[in-house]
């Protein structure tokens, strides 16, 4: 999505999170290179990337932990290092590592949270809400010493969102939680989105692309686009992708033909004799002129369905072949 790397769009709201040019640099190495971004607000944007690709430390950038090397970064609609303690409070922040106290119990952890952030004294019924989404509720007499990893990521997230704030970020927030307390998480943040929050979520998942309104793809410190989920797979794939099954197996002279087609990117994909993959331009206009063009030649098919492939695989696609676009702007220019 372009309007998310350059300047809003006439009528859009002013954007919660911005940057320009953002650029940080430790010692000799380039950690986050030249990152352009609008966030809209009361949207869930992913951040997708490898270990050490630079998400964290742009986190960090947006929240003014680190300033930047160069560029430029807004967040309310101006800088983090110009923060008041009013800005600070509509934040929250989930951590990739854990910085809670080790010898507070769960409660003891969250109501001093809570204190930090004012939230009023008469609290105790949210900050066991917050604890019953982490599934902590019995848990809350423990130091968090003694939870396990994935427990104390499930305080820290509490902790975050424990002032109700308006723009979230969290740092691999289901790292290490079961899939379906991963699950939970996700239909909890959508419920933020829907009460107007905005939610900034960096993931090594990256099946959980699918969840976010955008999905920004970070690699070797750079952004190497935004778009929404659907257009991440068309980003990928070049087009839709079709799935068929034939009664009869497909023949090598079908499948030379039906790539002439002009709706068609690509060969066909074989997933077995009888049934393949085809990319299109648009699914639901080429389903309807595959089947008529197969029956023309007495071809029976016996399904037609549009096919989302996982976005692990796609992420990999697109890394692949960013890289060996790299690869041959730097053949270029040597």
């Amino acid at each position: 999505m372009n309007n998310l790397h350059d300047t809003p769009p006439k009528g859009m709201p002013a954007p919660v999170i911005s940057t320009q040019g953002l650029t940080k640099i430790f010692g000799e190495q380039v950690a986050v290179q030249d990152v352009n971004m609008i966030i809209p607000p009361g949207k869930i944007f992913g951040f997708i990337g490898p270990s050490g690709c630079g998400k964290t430390t742009t986190v960090r950038l947006l929240l003014g932990i680190y300033q930047p090397t160069a560029g430029e970064v807004k967040v309310f609609g101006h800088s983090p290092a110009q923060f008041s303690r009013q800005d600070r409070e509509r934040l929250g922040y989930m951590p990739q590592l854990f910085v809670l106290y080790p010898t507070l119990t769960v409660w003891e952890n969250l109501n001093f949270a809570a204190s930090l952030y004012g939230v009023p004294m008469r609290r105790g019924a949210r900050l066991s809400r917050l604890l019953d989404l982490v599934e902590l509720e019995g848990d809350k007499g423990k130091r968090s010493s003694n939870l396990s990893g994935g427990m104390q990521r499930r305080l820290s997230l509490a902790a975050a969102l424990v002032n109700n704030p308006e723009l979230v970020f969290l740092d691999e927030p289901t790292a290490g939680i079961d899939p379906v307390l991963r699950r939970k998480f996700w239909d909890y943040f959508t419920e933020l989105q829907q009460q107007g929050k905005t939610l900034f979520v960096t993931t090594q998942y990256v099946n959980e692309a699918a969840y976010c309104d955008y999905v920004g793809v970070m690699s070797e410190g750079r952004l190497l686009m935004i778009e929404t989920p659907d257009g991440l797979r068309r980003r990928a794939l070049g087009g839709d992708m079709i799935e068929l099954s034939f009664k009869e197996p497909v023949t090598n002279e079908i499948r030379y033909t039906v790539r002439e087609m002009p709706f068609v990117r690509g060969d066909m994909q074989m997933i077995d004799r009888n049934s393949a993959r085809l990319v299109v331009d648009n699914a639901s206009e080429a389903m309807p002129d595959l089947i008529e063009w197969f029956n023309n030649r007495n071809i029976e098919v016996v399904s037609i369905r549009e096919f989302a492939p996982p976005f692990d695989d796609l992420f990999v696609h697109l890394l692949q072949r960013e890289q060996r676009k790299a690869e041959e702007q730097a053949f270029d220019y040597a």
